[in-house]
Parts: structure tokens; C-alpha cells; sequence
């Protein structure tokens, strides 16, 4: 329906598109379906009908040239020349306009004989229905909550404001003002009217959008007057002017009392002093100061179009696609207004969309073996509406988390962000003024300035990182790990685990699956630069960081402590649950380039568990009596810090006791190598750094100013180099001490030995000044020659 703009509108669907993917299987992308003749003159139906052909001939057209699985072997379509390799995947979903099209889809693909059959179009009669689930609504509210939570207020027990864009009869928008029964929808606009409600009953007026979503059809005029407070209304937007009331201008910020056009007043919607902005609708409503309407590309909102430096809202929702221009969201969010971008917000639908279809796969096999029966597997799809909208969620939680964590470190880590855009754009695979990213001169500015990345932007570098891994992984040997046919299994919902584990294995897209899974992990906890430093600081390639990353969790129990953290949601500040994830990503971090440095890229995930898994375990319930005195005593203070802010007893030691597990596989090496209990070398460990003081060196090291990556480099290597001799001190004591000696490094420390007592002035010398990188690296020399002078002896 609108010819003259649609192609603009494609090519901004295709961008959110592409980084939308990074939580699904498939390398998808997104068309308009636009029928150009419609029926001259012809009513609703007609135009329908000539739609649903035009549909049927371009489904047809596509399955016409694509590959077909005919007895699990690929046939090429008849008559076509192929330029590419085989490829018999390929599935459609379902977005406005061809909503309610899928089982058309999919009867055609029935006709084709189409290996897919009813999983070709997701979201049919025998489909997840997204509107019915709310659950693009859901996913973008995940974004909502996170955001308050920063705010320290909780969206589902504490009232707030809202205005929005849309009405109540819309997927998006209906399903969204019913997600918290404390929303005060104060105003919102459609293409119909405009509706003002200066303060509402929450209750109340819940209730009444629920009644109305419930509606065949519905619009703001439906809305029941009586339960509108005191000044407000709905106004058509044919309407010449609007007189507002006090109330309205008051809850609007309006200081002018002169009537308004329609179009001014959706402006003065869009500035509300508010806390929540909701975007449920069609067409972009903010762009950048810096851009002219005619850039955007959406003409029918030019006139009350706002720029982001204009918002006085606390949080967006961007539950509708293309609301915002990239360059409006950071222009948002530089005037402390949070919010992620669309292609972050709204992917629950495509992702509930990538669940269906691979479930539907997994299932059709078990029927296709007479292992079930349709009906069967129908029953079992909608009993599982629940758990697949719960998977679905996870994926916006953790990636909503995962900017959160990297916007906390983005002035920190502005040097390692610039140089991954920098890394992409050398590969082509990134163009930093189509992805609106900051320019080098622009990054050494807000580095000046001591002012990171906004979460917009680094949304745009979270779903690059992942798209990258996951053709990195995915042409690697990473999804033959056994170990990691676990990932495949935690993708599927919690009934098919058990039953359908085997024919998980067999899965067509089990590789994807699981490269999918592996990286979404990877980089929503470590975030989006890890993996090309990690490549730097080791030179390994992608899919051994992914290896050892995946060993590395499973040894600490990461997973264990992340939900643990997680549970807290709403119970302690953000701050709080920040500052515990950075500490277990500091350890996975510190253990993974361990892992990379002394095992190299032949790396086997369960052997690397084995080794380590019973040691790292021991070491933990060692902790903290194999510490020294005043380390114990550091604990103590460190477990009552974090019970002080709220956070349960057994996590606080948990907490506590991560500090102290960097050295873990060092530990477990030595007493491996020595046949010497976990709990003898911990405690020797620990002495001889107390006695070294190797702890006040190594903290040292870790305070070097980082200018460039390559001084990151070489603090790295300070680091590696400094552990590397302190695990041979421990070696040598332990080899020159009595079985039962209690405290061998004490003994050690106190020998008559001219090099010990030389480097023993030398630290003492050290300690008094600043250290620099030429002072770290005499410092580790001695040390090595103490090593020597050990092994001599």
C-alpha cells in the first residue's frame, strides 16, 4: 500500500535482519511482498485474494529453484543450472501483511513434496502463533525490564509512564501495554487517532486494554471514556487543531496553551517527560539532529518526525522495526536515554520462528520412522508453547545482559573496541559509516574524554562478533566435539531432551545448532572482542578460544554461579549483579588464555574437564583455609561486603573464593605432576606468593597503563611469564621439603642463599616505587634466575 517508499523500507528490514540472525540458525534475510496491479477498484476482498495469488506464485517460484531431500539424498530442482553447492534449506516466516499466510506456505510446500514440509513457513495452524504468545512483545519487554532495573525500579511491581505508538488491535503494541498490570499509559497515537489519558488507574485501564486486545477489531474510539481521567480524550487525526486540557500538557511537558495540530501533538507525544516509550507501531518517528527527513526515508511521518537529543523519556522499547534511525538511538542514548536498538529488541519472533522449524525437523524424523503419529507431534508442539517461549526469552535476557556488562567496561575497553571495527573493516567484513560507528578521530575524542561506546553501537558490535564466530566455528572441527552435543541437546525444549536424544544426533542442522549455541554463549559472557584478543594474546584460532571457553565453564561451574547471580534480578541493584559477573568472566577470561597457552589448539573438551574438573573442585572446598593469614582475612571481609549488599550467604563465598582461582590450573599441574594433595600445594601456593610477595607484583602488572594493544600484549605477557615462575618456585620447594612438613615455603624462604636474600631486596626495593614495564620485566628475570639457582642446587 504505499509503492513510493517500500523499497526504503526493505533495505532497512534487510540490515535489522542480518543482525537479528545472530540468535538463529539460518543465514536469512527479509523481502517486501508488494502485488503491484492490485484490482482497480476492488474492495478489501479482492485485493486480498489478488495478494494470496501473487503469494502463491512467488512461493512456487522459490521452491521452483531450490534443492529438495528426497530419502536423505539433495535433488537439485529440474531444468536449472546450478552455480552453487547443494543447499535444500530453506524456510519463510511470517511478518505483517503475510501473517496469516503460512499454511498457504506450507501447502505448497506439501505439493512440492518438500522435504520440510509444514516447517517450511513457521507460525501456521499447526505453528507457534507469535501474536498468541506475545512473544515478540515479550522479548522486547526483557529489554524494558533491564533497563528499569538499572533505574532500580521494577517494572512488574512499581508504577510508571508510558506513552506509545500504536493501538490496542496490534501484535506488538496490544501484547506490550498488557506485559505489567503497573503500566500508566498517559498517551499513544496510531494512523487513526490520538488518545491522552493524564493519569490512569493502572488497574483500571489494563483491564480495558486487555478488553479491547480482546476485540475482532478494534481502536482507540473503542476505549471506554467513562475510565479516562480528568482532561483527557481521543482526538482523530483528521482533526484541524487540538485544545488540550491542563492535565494533558502537564503530563505531556506542554508549556504553550494555544491549540495544536494533530502532528504537533504526536511530536509532543514522542518529548513526553515519561518513563517508558513505547514503539509498537509502523514508520520511523526519530532520527538524528544531524539528519534530514529525506535520509530517512519515511514520508508519511516527516512532519512529527522528533530527534533523539529531543527525548525526555528514561527508557525505549523498541518493539516495532526501524522506530528509531541508528543515528537517532545514539544520539538517544549520549543524552542518557537507555535503550538497545530494534534488531536487539524484537528478534524473539524470528527466534521462536528458528525453534519451530528445528523442532518440527527433529519430530518429522520420529514420525517419518513410525515412531509417531502427526497428531501426536501436533500435541506435543502446542503442550510446549511455554518452554519454547522460555528458550526464546533466555536469549533476550542474555543479550540485554551482555550489552549491559559491555557498556559498563566500554570506556575501560574503548582501545579494544576500536580495534575490533578496525579488524572488521580490514576484512571486509564491516563498513562503519553504513553501521553509523564512530570514526577513529571520533573514538580517540571519547577516549580523551573518558566516555565509552553507546549501547546501540555496541549492539551493532555484538551481533557482528557473533555472525563472524559462528562462520568461524561453523567450518570448523568445533561441532564434533562430543562434549558439545550438549549445546544441541540445551537448544530443544525440556520434553524432547530425553526421548528425541537420538535423533538430535541426526538432526540436519545439528552443526549449526550447535556452532549457533557456542557462540551465543561466548560472546554474550565474554563479550564481543574476546575472541580476537584471545587470538592476539595466543595465537590460536577461533574455534580452540571456543574449546577451551567451553572447558573453562564447565570446570568452574560458571553456569551455576551466572544463575545464581541471575536469580537476584530485582532483589539487589544492578551494580551489584554487574560487578559479580565481571568476576567470573575475569576468571573464565584469565583460565581460557591459561587453557590456550599451555595446551595449544588440539584441544578435547571432556579430557580438559577430566584433568582439571576434580582439582578445581578440591581447591574450592579448600578455600579459604590454604590461604595465608591475611588472605583468609581478606575473604572474610570480601564475603561480608558482598552479603552487605544483599546478595545470598553461599554466593557471597562463592564470590569470594573466584578471587582466588586464577592460580587454579597451576595448582592442579603441580600436584598432578608431584603425586601432592590439591589442599599441600594450595597452601604452599599461596605461602611462598605471601612470602614473595608475588600478589603485590602481580597487581602491579595488572595496574601497567594500556595504550595500545600491544602494551596490552606485553602486560600479558608480564603476567603469563610472572605465574609461569612462581609455579616453579612452588615446584622446587615442594621437591626439597619433608613429607610432612607443614610449611615448606616458610623453610625455604629462610635459607642462607645469596641469590634468595639478593632478589628478597631487590622485591623489597620494587615495592617502594612505581613499577613500570622495564621494572616488571627485571623483576621476572630475577626471579627466573632464582628458578635457575634452585634447579642448580
Amino acid at each position: 500500500d504505499r509503492r513510493e517508499d517500500f523499497r526504503t523500507e526493505v533495505l532497512g528490514l534487510v540490515k535489522a535482519q542480518m543482525v537479528k540472525n545472530t540468535v538463529i540458525v539460518p543465514v536469512g534475510s527479509k523481502g517486501g511482498f508488494f502485488v503491484k496491479r492490485p484490482p482497480a477498484g476492488g474492495d478489501r476482498d479482492a485485493v486480498q485474494a489478488e495478494g494470496i495469488a501473487c503469494y502463491q506464485m512467488f512461493i512456487n517460484g522459490l521452491l521452483d529453484v531450490t534443492d529438495n531431500l528426497v530419502d536423505g539424498k539433495v535433488v537439485p530442482p529440474r531444468n536449472v543450472v546450478r552455480h552453487d553447492g547443494d543447499d535444500p534449506y530453506l524456510v519463510v516466516a511470517a511478518d505483517k501483511g503475510t501473517a496469516k499466510f503460512s499454511d498457504i506456505a506450507n501447502a505448497i510446500s506439501a505439493e512440492h513434496g518438500f522435504w520440510l514440509g509444514d516447517a517450511f513457513a513457521s507460525g501456521g495452524s499447526v505453528g507457534y502463533d507469535h501474536k498468541g504468545m506475545g512473544i515478540t512483545a515479550r522479548g522486547a519487554w526483557e529489554s524494558v525490564k533491564r533497563h528499569f532495573r538499572a533505574h532500580g525500579h521494577d517494572t512488574q511491581t512499581q508504577d510508571f509512564t508510558c506513552v506509545g505508538i500504536g493501538d490496542m488491535s496490534g501484535d506488538v503494541f496490544g501484547n506490550g501495554m498488557l506485559l505489567s498490570r503497573h503500566i500508566k499509559l498517559v498517551a499513544a497515537f496510531d494512523h487513526r487517532h490520538i488518545f491522552i489519558d493524564p493519569d490512569p488507574d493502572p488497574a483500571k485501564s489494563w483491564a480495558e486494554r486487555e478488553r479491547m486486545f480482546r476485540l475482532p477489531r478494534s481502536s482507540w474510539e473503542d476505549y471506554d471514556a467513562t475510565l479516562i481521567s480528568a482532561g483527557g480524550g481521543v482526538y482523530p487525526r483528521s482533526a484541524k487543531t487540538i485544545t488540550l486540557s491542563s492535565q494533558a500538557r502537564a503530563v505531556l511537558g506542554i508549556t504553550s496553551d494555544e491549540p495544536l495540530t494533530p502532528t504537533a501533538l504526536m511530536s509532543a507525544v514522542l518529548r513526553a517527560p515519561v518513563d517508558l516509550l513505547w514503539n509498537g507501531g509502523i514508520g520511523t518517528y526519530v532520527k538524528a539532529e544531524s539528519e534530514s527527513n529525506a535520509e530517512v526515508g519515511d514520508r508519511a511521518n516527516n512532519a512529527l518526525r522528533v530527534n533523539g537529543g529531543e527525548l525526555r523519556c528514561k527508557v525505549v522499547g523498541e518493539g516495532g522495526n526501524l522506530g528509531f534511525t541508528q543515528r537517532g538511538r545514539i544520539e538517544a542514548a549520549r543524552k542518557g536515554v537507555l535503550l538497545n536498538t530494534d534488531f536487539i529488541d524484537n528478534s524473539a519472533g524470528v527466534d521462536t520462528s528458528d525453534h519451530e522449524v528445528n523442532i518440527k525437523i527433529l519430530l518429522n524424523d520420529a514420525v517419518q520412522r513410525g515412531e509417531l503419529k502427526l497428531e501426536q507431534r501436533n500435541a506435543l508442539l502446542a503442550a510446549m508453547t511455554d518452554e519454547v517461549a522460555h528458550l526464546v526469552l533466555n536469549d533476550n535476557y542474555r543479550q540485554n545482559q551482555a550489552l549491559t556488562v559491555m557498556e559498563h567496561m566500554s570506556v575501560q575497553r574503548i582501545g579494544s573496541n576500536a580495534h575490533f571495527i578496525r579488524t572488521l573493516e580490514s576484512e571486509g567484513l564491516l563498513d562503519r559509516q553504513i553501521e553509523f560507528l564512530p570514526s577513529e578521530s571520533e573514538l580517540a575524542e571519547r577516549k580523551a574524554r573518558h566516555q565509552g561506546m553507546t549501547r546501540p553501537e555496541l549492539a551493532v558490535l555484538l551481533s557482528y562478533s557473533k555472525l563472524k564466530l559462528f562462520e568461524q566455528l561453523l567450518h570448523s572441527d568445533v561441532p564434533e566435539d562430543p562434549f558439545l552435543s550438549k549445546e544441541l541437546v540445551r537448544y530443544f525444549p525440556e520434553p524432547l531432551q530425553g526421548p528425541y536424544a537420538a535423533h538430535m544426533q541426526r538432526h540436519r542442522l545439528k552443526r549449526e545448532i550447535i556452532a549457533t549455541a557456542v557462540t551465543n554463549s561466548l560472546v554474550n559472557r565474554m563479550d564481543a572482542t574476546f575472541v580476537l584478543r584471545m587470538q592476539e594474546d595466543t595465537g590460536q584460532p577461533p574455534a580452540a578460544i571456543a574449546k577451551a571457553y567451553s572447558a573453562v565453564r564447565e570446570i568452574v561451574g560458571a553456569r551455576d554461579l551466572w544463575a545464581d547471580i541471575e536469580a537476584l534480578d530485582g532483589q539487589v541493584a544492578e551494580s551489584v549483579q554487574i560487578d559479580a559477573l565481571l568476576k567470573i568472566w575475569d576468571l573464565q577470561r584469565n583460565l581460557t588464555r591459561w587453557v590456550l597457552s599451555h595446551h595449544g589448539s588440539a584441544l578435547d573438551i571432556a579430557r580438559l574437564v577430566d584433568r582439571y574438573g576434580p582439582g578445581m573442585a578440591a581447591l574450592k572446598a579448600a578455600l579459604p583455609q590454604v590461604l595465608v593469614a591475611h588472605s583468609r582475612a581478606d575473604y572474610e571481609v570480601d564475603v561480608e561486603k558482598w552479603q552487605g549488599l544483599e546478595v545470598p550467604a553461599a554466593l557471597a563465598e562463592q564470590l569470594a573464593k573466584v578471587a582466588e582461582l586464577g592460580a587454579a590450573f597451576d595448582i592442579v599441574e603441580v600436584a598432578l605432576a608431584g603425586d601432592y594433595p590439591i589442599e599441600r600445594v594450595a597452601a604452599t601456593y599461596f605461602d611462598l606468593g605471601h612470602h614473595l610477595d608475588i600478589g603485590g607484583l602481580r597487581r602491579q602488572i595488572e595496574a601497567l597503563p594500556v595504550e595500545s594493544r600491544w602494551h596490552a600484549q606485553a602486560r600479558g605477557a608480564l603476567r603469563d611469564e610472572l605465574a609461569a615462575q612462581h609455579c616453579a618456585l612452588v615446584r622446587q620447594v615442594l621437591a626439597g621439603a619433608p613429607a610432612g612438613d607443614p610449611h615448606p615455603a616458610a623453610r625455604w624462604i629462610e635459607r642462607d642463599d645469596p641469590t634468595l636474600k639478593f632478589t628478597l631486596g631487590m622485591l623489597e626495593e620494587i615495592r617502594s616505587q612505581p613499577v613500570d614495564y622495564p621494572i616488571a620485566s627485571v623483576a621476572l628475570r630475577r626471579f627466573a634466575q632464582l628458578v635457575q639457582a634452585g634447579a642448580k642446587g
